[in-house]
């Protein structure tokens, strides 16, 4: 089974190893979530800071 691949130049997303741009894809794994996630708070205020 293939991932879906994101560029770390470009931020494009992708299922082959190079980019469009000639740069390297990488694999994008979301954060593991917790119950007791001690940084929720200041991700929380961040996000509607740039909303």
């Amino acid at each position: 089974m293939k991932h879906i691949l994101k560029c770390i130049s470009c931020g494009s997303y992708g299922l082959s190893d190079v980019c469009d741009c000639g740069s390297k894809r990488i694999e994008c794994n979301p954060p593991k979530i917790s119950l007791e996630d001690r940084y929720g708070k200041y991700r929380r205020e961040a996000k509607k800071l740039l909303k």
